[in-house]
């Protein structure tokens, strides 16, 4: 398969530049045929990004003989549900993050793909950018020495529609919880490609606004299988924004942004900054990964195996309940 052929479920804001012409612009990739709900919105997409064919119907899309894989560019609540659609026809897929509602929902689907032989991606592109290997290179070479501790500070205004029905991010039956799920998930992800698995962890959430019904703010701890630790404050209803993450090293330190395009800052016997700018398609390279996974030449680190992992520390940090997808336990 010298060219993967991609079919994309959902053409929302995620799709317009982050994600969507990476699968049609990089190397060895094609976006063959997009799916949306309303048809003169999908028909605009496709007429606008080049695409030949579009369906309103997302089974129509999915058994389409000329489309291998699909990406399914979604809310959460939907991946379960389409997902299996996709394993049903014996083809490979990619969701977008959070993985679902709940680990329950995600090990399921995982389950699913691993005994179809068919893979399993999920969106947690942060694993194949650039500026995020050459972390992961500073601490594989020691650098900072021997990883005591990591901490993460994200915080944001409360936004005009935080509480808008159409922002579906802070509503916890969509999206599994609120702002900290759709973000801190990015981050735990991250944190355990570059640091080693997270055993242990615990937090706290509250609505201190009480805006919406998901939780605005959230605090955790957190072991990771080297016996460093982990500590986050995540607060979306805060004075400004802040998105800072600091490695803690027996013989130096590291600073990162996790979303925003700031510089890499190593403190050490030698200090080193780091420009190392995101493609404009951010996504790029790992749609490169997952289709060179696909043909059999690499292993793509955002595997669904790994991506169940980030979903059972949302799981406990946020006490949700498998039975009651978005409430707690």
């Amino acid at each position: 398969m010298s060219t993967v052929r991609w079919g994309m479920i959902g053409c929302g804001s995620v799709t317009e530049v982050k994600s969507g012409p990476a699968f049609y612009k990089a190397p060895g990739s094609a976006l063959v045929a997009v799916m949306g709900r309303r048809e003169a919105a999908v028909r605009d997409y496709a007429a606008r990004h080049g695409i030949a064919r579009f369906y309103t119907d997302a089974q129509a899309l999915i058994n389409d003989p000329e489309v291998d894989a699909v990406y399914i560019a979604t809310p959460p609540d939907s991946h379960l549900e389409y997902s299996l659609m996709v394993a049903a026809a014996g083809k490979h897929c990619c969701v977008e993050k959070p993985m679902s509602l709940n680990a329950e929902q995600s090990a399921l689907m995982q389950r699913t793909f691993e005994r179809a032989g068919l893979h399993l991606f999920v969106s947690y592109y942060r694993r194949s950018l650039p500026r995020f290997q050459q972390v992961r290179d500073w601490l594989r070479e020691g650098r900072i020495g021997e990883l005591r501790h990591l901490t993460w500070t994200l915080c944001k205004p409360p936004g005009a529609d935080d509480a808008s029905a159409a922002n579906w991010r802070t509503d916890p039956t969509i999206a599994g919880g609120g702002y900290f799920a759709d973000l801190a998930s990015h981050g735990f992800d991250l944190f355990q490609y570059l640091a080693g698995d997270i055993i242990e962890v615990s937090g706290f959430t509250a609505r201190q606004a009480g805006r919406y019904a998901a939780e605005d703010a959230v605090t955790a701890c957190w072991t990771f299988s080297s016996g460093a630790m982990g500590m986050g404050c995540w607060n979306f209803v805060a004075d400004r924004r802040e998105d800072l993450v600091e490695l803690i090293g027996s013989r130096g330190r590291i600073q990162f942004s996790v979303f925003e395009d700031q510089p890499l800052r190593l403190e050490g016997e030698t200090n080193e900054v780091l420009d190392v700018p995101c493609h404009a398609h951010i996504q790029w390279h790992h749609v490169l990964a997952m289709n060179a996974h696909i043909r059999g030449e690499a292993e793509h680190p955002s595997l669904a195996i790994e991506a169940l992992k980030t979903d059972r520390i949302l799981d406990k940090v946020l006490q949700r309940n498998p039975n009651h997808p978005g409430q707690p336990r």
